[in-house]
Order: C-alpha cells, then sequence, then structure tokens
C-alpha cells in the first residue's frame, strides 16, 4: 500500500479543470453549431472524469478509514470481554488513549519516518508534521487523506498489545509503549513495505497488500515481547507449572467485539485499494469467506480436541482467518481465501495452546497467536497461493501456480525482518521501562483490580454493598 500521488502535476490539474468548466458552458453552442473538434470534446471528457476520480478516490479512502477506526471499539469489547471484571475500565481507557495518543505522535513523527522520501531504504525523512501538504492543491488533500488511513492502521498495531499484557500492567508505562510503537517502531517497519523501502525494492518485491506483516505481526511480535518481560498474572499457573484457565467475565462483549471488528475489515483490506476501484468487490469476498473458514474451522478442531465448541476459541478463529487474509487479499482467488483462512483457524487453536502451556506466556486474549503468528502466516501464504488472474496491475504469481519460488523466499526474508525488528524493539522497549518506571503494577493492586487501583473507580460499581455506617 505506498502512497500514491493522485495528481499529474499543477498544471495539467488547471488545464484539466480550465478545459472542463470551458466544455460545461460550451457544451451546449457547440452540440447545436456540431463543429467543435473530437480533441476538445476529448479533453472535456477526461477532466471531468479525472475529477470525479479524485473525489471518489478520497471519498473510499475516508469512509474506509472511519471504519477502521471503529475497530477500536472492537478491539475494547473482545479485550474486555476476555478478561476480569475488575479491570474492565483499564481496558477501555488503553483502547482509547493508544489512539488518542498515539494519533498526534504519528502526526508529528510518524508518518514521515513512514512516507516520507529516503536514499537508504530503511525509514523516510521528510514531510514530519505533514509540511508538505496544503490545501490549496489536490495532491495535498489527497495526502491528509491518505495521513488518516495510515493513522488509524498505526492504532490497530499498537492497540493489539493491549490484551496480551492485560490485567498487570502499569497505566502509565502502557501510554509510553503506545506512543512509541506509533512514532517510532511501526512506522520504520512500515517504511520497508509500504513506504518504497528496502523490502519494496527488492527484485521480487515483498506483498503484504493491507498489512497482515506491517500492521498485526508488528503488534503480535511487540506483544509478544511485552508478556515475556512482564511475566503471567498471579494464579495462572500452578507451582508445578500447570496453565489454570482465568475465564473471561462477558462473552456477549466478546462476540460484539469479533463482529465489529469483522465489519471494520472491510474498510482495512478493501480500502487499502485507496481507490474506488472494481477489485474492492473481490478484496470483499475474499476477506469473508477467509473469516469464516477460520471461525469454522478453529469450531472444529475444539469440538474434536475438547468435545465441545469452544466459544472463544471460535470467535478467535474468525479473526484470526481476518488476519490471516490480509496480506493477499487482492492477490488470491476466493478459492484460496477459504484454504487460507481454514489453515489460520487450525494453527490458532494450536498456537493458543502452545504459548500458554508449553512456553508458559500468558495472553489472555490470544493476541500473539492470533496476530503475530496468523500475520506471518498470511504473509507466507501469498508466496505460495498468488494467481496472476488477482491484483491487476500487482498481480503476482506464488508457488503453487507455477511462479517459483523467488516470491515466495521474499515474503520469508519480509516476516522474517519484520519479527526480528519488531520483537527486539519490543523487548529493549519493556526492558527500559522495567528498569525505570516498572511495567507491572504491585500484586495487591493486580488483585483488587486494576480499576480502582490505576483509575480510581470500576466498570461496573452498581453491584457493590453500602451500609449505613
Amino acid at each position: 500500500m505506498p502512497f500514491i500521488k493522485r495528481s499529474t502535476g499543477s498544471w495539467l490539474r488547471g488545464a484539466l479543470r480550465g478545459a472542463a468548466l470551458l466544455g460545461l458552458v460550451l457544451a451546449p453552442t457547440l452540440a447545436l453549431a456540431q463543429e467543435a473538434p473530437a480533441e476538445a470534446a476529448s479533453v472535456a471528457e477526461k477532466a471531468v472524469e479525472y475529477l470525479t476520480q479524485s473525489n471518489a478516490n478520497i471519498m473510499w479512502t475516508l469512509i474506509a478509514s472511519i471504519l477502521v477506526m471503529f475497530m477500536q471499539a472492537g478491539f475494547a469489547m473482545v479485550e474486555t470481554g476476555l478478561t476480569r471484571a475488575k479491570n474492565s475500565g483499564n481496558i477501555l481507557m488503553k483502547n482509547m488513549f493508544d489512539f488518542a495518543a498515539g494519533s498526534p505522535v504519528f502526526f508529528l513523527v510518524g508518518f514521515g519516518l513512514m512516507m516520507g522520501a529516503d536514499q537508504s531504504g530503511l525509514f523516510g525523512w521528510s514531510n514530519f508534521g505533514l509540511s508538505e501538504f496544503t490545501t490549496a492543491n489536490d495532491e495535498g488533500m489527497w495526502g491528509f487523506t491518505y495521513w488518516f488511513f495510515q493513522c488509524v492502521f498505526a492504532a490497530t498495531a499498537t492497540t493489539i498489545v493491549s490484551g496480551a499484557i492485560a490485567e498487570r500492567t502499569k497505566f502509565i508505562a502502557y501510554l509510553i509503549v503506545s506512543v512509541v510503537i506509533t512514532g517510532l517502531i511501526y512506522p520504520i517497519s512500515g517504511h520497508w513495505i509500504w513506504g518504497g523501502g528496502w523490502l519494496a525494492k527488492l527484485a521480487t518485491p515483498m506483498i503484504d497488500f493491507a498489512g497482515s506483516t506491517v500492521v498485526h505481526s508488528v503488534g503480535g511480535w511487540i506483544a509478544l515481547a511485552g508478556a515475556l518481560l512482564i511475566g503471567p498474572r498471579i494464579g495462572k499457573y500452578t507451582p508445578d507449572g500447570k496453565s489454570r484457565a482465568i475465564p473471561g467475565h462477558n462473552l456477549p462483549l466478546v462476540a460484539l467485539g469479533v463482529f465489529i471488528l469483522w465489519f471494520g475489515w472491510f474498510g482495512f483490506n478493501p480500502g487499502s485499494t485507496t481507490a474506488a476501484q472494481s477489485n474492492i468487490a473481490l478484496i470483499a469476498v475474499t476477506t469473508n469467506l477467509a473469516a469464516c473458514m477460520g471461525g469454522v474451522a478453529a469450531m472444529v478442531v475444539t469440538w474434536m480436541r475438547y468435545g465441545k465448541p469452544d466459544v472463544s476459541m471460535s470467535l478467535n478463529g474468525v479473526l484470526a482467518g481476518l488476519v490471516a487474509i490480509t496480506a493477499g487479499c487482492a492477490n488470491v482467488s476466493p478459492a484460496s481465501s477459504l484454504v487460507i483462512g481454514t489453515i489460520a483457524g487450525v494453527v490458532v487453536v494450536y498456537s493458543v495452546d502452545f504459548l500458554d502451556k508449553v512456553l508458559k506466556i500468558d495472553d489472555p486474549v490470544g493476541a500473539i497467536s492470533v496476530h503475530g503468528v496468523c500475520g506471518a502466516l498470511g504473509t507466507i501464504c501469498v508466496g505460495l497461493f498468488a494467481s496472476p488472474e488477482y491484483g491487476g496491475t500487482n498481480a503476482v504469481v506464488g508457488l503453487f501456480n507455477g511462479g517459483g519460488t523467488a516470491l515466495l523466499v521474499t515474503q520469508l526474508i519480509g516476516v522474517g525482518s519484520v519479527f526480528l525488528w519488531a520483537f527486539g524493539t519490543g523487548l529493549v522497549l519493556f526492558f527500559i521501562l522495567k528498569v525505570t518506571i516498572g511495567i507491572r503494577v504491585p500484586a495487591e493492586e493486580e488483585v483488587k483490580g486494576l480499576d480502582i487501583t490505576e483509575h480510581g473507580q470500576e466498570a461496573y460499581s452498581g453491584f457493590q454493598i453500602f451500609t449505613n455506617e
């Protein structure tokens, strides 16, 4: 999803506008006289077509951005429902302020690092504070539109971390983490793929159409670093290391959150065209099919393993399918999206169990598996399933369609390099916070709940019992 300038030069825009106006004014006279040269009519038609398409692109991208922004509510509901009631307010605050605190930082610094001009291929170094955009021309207005679209994507990468370190993290530490991710970690790896960086300049460029790796895996790998350094919740593991389930308090909220995320994903993936064009229909189809099969596969696996179709895992299966298809949604066939979603739905179940029971990593919502693991999986799948019949001018061919291993190798390089960057910087960030201000609340505060200890109020205060004393 590179930044595409939607203008062809100020002189041409002026000429096109002038031709359009002239054509509209003179159209009746020219029609009566029937003497207008065919070239003049053609220029006027092209000018009107250009202006219409430009405005449609802006409108579609803004609508998609609004849908993606609403995904913050979905994440908040999923994380709140899968954790305990005593921490609900804290979850809501984190999901509110990783967007509220992160957006200004992405405006001042992040967007320039991600989409600014550079020569090294490592990071951009221009357009900080959107200094190069102006309302005086179409290019500037498109720039503001594209910034907003990228801003809500940055918020998505950041908020993924919240769930994996829920119920034991200091609020101030999480705010600092959010700012650093939005302003530094996410933009730099994003530049490598979407900003014209080194992964985009390979002989076979990396394909991550809507961000399985750029957005989801980055958030998932930072979440992994945080969960490792912060440690498990009190009572999660017995003295002999056996995992204990700590059920969330509200499955209806989880389901609502998943449906909100599913809804918002139709802005996330189709919106990544950043243009009102016909292939948004294909992208919507592949996105939906993968989500459906992710849920079905996770349900079947849990039914076979545990004897019952697990509700929370089935819901996470839907998200796993959505994350996995995000990289290749424009480059694979609908039939392939069914396969990708199915694989993700199976993998997420085993990944959650492996992290919890083997590695002893406490992730209350399964964010590492859903976003980190399935994001990497989906990105690699592009190298296998990409079809020359899809993708338009950006069509690529995966291994299973006769394209050889070149694209697959690039995808593996991209997944590996982004893992090293996101996980590595995540470890450094959380370690610095751990040895300075601390990242974990005291044990007594964790037991009492972060709503009271961190924010001084409860999300469900109506359950308190008051006396006359």
